[in-house]
């Protein structure tokens, strides 16, 4: 069965309290709520979603793929010192790791 976009919320919400799921709602109008998800949601589009024109969702799902891992693998980020989240993770385990502000 289809559901369109209006539908989907109540979906969502029912299968989150089946697996035990609390769900955090920012406040209308206020994406600076959350904004990390908004930074990756915004660099995920600008960098994979609008520079292919996708065949299948297989495509989709390869070109996503080799773009995590040069996100998370190859290039640095200013919020963890200039590491990459890899360097970051391998860091975090072998001494305390702060984030730069």
């Amino acid at each position: 069965m289809y559901y369109g976009p209006e539908f989907l919320g109540e979906v969502f919400t029912a299968w989150a309290k089946e697996a035990g799921m609390a769900i955090q709602y920012i406040q209308p109008g206020k994406p600076n709520q959350n904004a990390y998800i908004e930074r990756f949601n915004r660099t995920y589009r600008e960098e994979v979603l609008d520079q292919y024109l996708f065949t299948s969702l297989e495509h989709v799902r390869e070109a996503t793929w080799w773009w995590m891992i040069e996100y998370n693998e190859d290039r640095p980020h200013d919020a963890l010192g200039d590491m990459t989240p890899l360097e970051a993770r391998k860091s975090a385990g072998n001494s305390s790791f702060e984030l730069s502000t």
